[in-house]
């Protein structure tokens, strides 16, 4: 299969979400109808940076060729057929070096840039579409600066890469949240107790904002503002007093910290990216909030009922947003190709899909705006001046 203007590479890296397959599909589709030879690169960035240059090496795990039929096939379904990894080749440990460069690359952490670029080469390949967030993409930045044709496509359920308003996986998230919270109701109204469910969201508190704002939750605590646990407890004792079943509920962002605190972290060991793993910390605020209740219940305990929603909210098919975003997004990414124009991440801003420089993904954070957006005396979302707002409500600059 002979590539009349040229061979595009794809890959997923980070966390999986749904609506990668659909934008792998997009992308491959369209890619193959202007006549581009199409590869999909497995594992993120861990598949091409240990490719080995050998015409007679089975590189089967770390790349193949894509087709219609084989996207078709994926297209619907969630998570990533290309698979995903939180490997970052500028920052790779002597343990994690591959096995066939062991003796080039000796120090500690190690960069292997320079084997990535002379992989991409030996692929023959002339454009690159990764789609991740802001880490996986951070490093689709260092390659543009080295010369490589780079458009980058956003995701993740965090929806916090900057530049866009929206990343692929955001509203299904949101969705799952919404759902399992109801779900969830049953048990907390039958028992008459508090409902504590932590969501994700490092640095960004969008995923506990957007469903709470939505109904969801009575309060959430999010990482852009450390909150007071004795004045949240009194919160929730009084939406549970006022509730007819006797339950009130809070969702807990992954990075939210006590006042005068810091970040909850399950263990020492930390991902590829050098994030340390967060996790714990609504099992912390279900046991102070259980252990306050008393102050607020006329001497009584209010139980809890914890639940981590973790990867339920990512996995499964994905929704209707994220099935047509993605769409768009690898459309996007082939009219930026057709043009010869690269260096960009492709973007939904203020309702309208676009592009802007790539930089701005190591240039700066996206963060919730609290002052806008989040009432730090009541814990809970702003509910004022929607209108001319985008879908989700917050944008890239707000």
């Amino acid at each position: 299969m002979a590539a009349k203007k040229g061979v595009i590479a794809i890959l997923t890296g980070g966390g999986d979400v749904p609506g990668l397959n659909p934008a792998i599909r997009a992308v491959t589709i369209r890619a193959l109808r202007e006549g581009y030879k199409v590869i999909g690169l497995r594992r993120g960035w861990a598949g091409i940076m240990e490719l080995t240059r050998d015409k007679k090496a089975d590189n089967s795990r770390h790349f193949s060729y894509l087709t219609r039929e084989i996207v078709d096939r994926a297209g619907r379904t969630g998570g990533t057929f290309l698979h995903s990894s939180r490997t970052k080749p500028s920052k790779v440990s002597k343990a994690h070096v591959p096995e066939h460069l062991k003796e080039k690359y000796t120090d500690d952490i190690n960069d292997l840039t320079e084997e990535v670029l002379k992989n991409l080469e030996f692929l023959g390949v002339d454009y690159l579409i990764p789609i991740g967030g802001d880490d996986t993409l951070s490093y689709g930045v260092r390659l543009y600066t080295e010369g490589v044709k780079v458009v980058a496509i956003p995701k993740t359920m965090d929806n916090d890469v900057p530049g866009t308003d929206y990343c692929i996986g955001f509203s299904t998230c949101v969705t799952r949240t919404i759902a399992l919270t109801n779900n969830l109701r049953t048990v907390a109204g039958s028992h008459e107790r508090f409902l504590v469910l932590e969501v994700f969201g490092r640095y960004a508190g969008f995923t506990a904002l957007l469903p709470a704002m939505a109904g969801a939750a009575n309060r959430c605590v999010i990482p852009e503002s450390e909150f007071d646990i004795e004045r949240l407890t009194e919160l929730l004792s009084k939406d549970r007093l006022k509730n007819p079943s006797r339950y009130s509920i809070l969702l807990v962002s992954e990075g939210a910290m006590f006042k005068g605190g810091e970040m909850v972290f399950k263990d020492r060991t930390t991902d590829a990216y050098g994030h340390a793993k967060l996790g714990g910390i609504g099992d912390l605020v279900s046991d102070e909030i259980k252990n306050l209740s008393p102050k607020f219940n006329k001497g009584k305990t209010i139980s809890t009922v914890t639940q981590k929603l973790g990867y339920m909210v990512r996995g499964g098919d994905p929704d209707s947003i994220d099935s047509i975003v993605p769409m768009a997004f690898g459309n996007l990414a082939l009219d930026l190709i057709l043009r010869g124009i690269y260096g960009r991440l492709v973007v939904l801003k203020n309702g309208r899909y676009d592009n802007v420089p790539i930089e701005i993904i190591t240039s700066t954070k996206k963060l919730v705006n609290v002052k806008q957006f989040y009432n730090t005396q009541r814990y809970r979302p702003n509910y004022e001046s929607f209108e001319m707002k985008p879908l989700f409500i917050m944008t890239s600059e707000l």
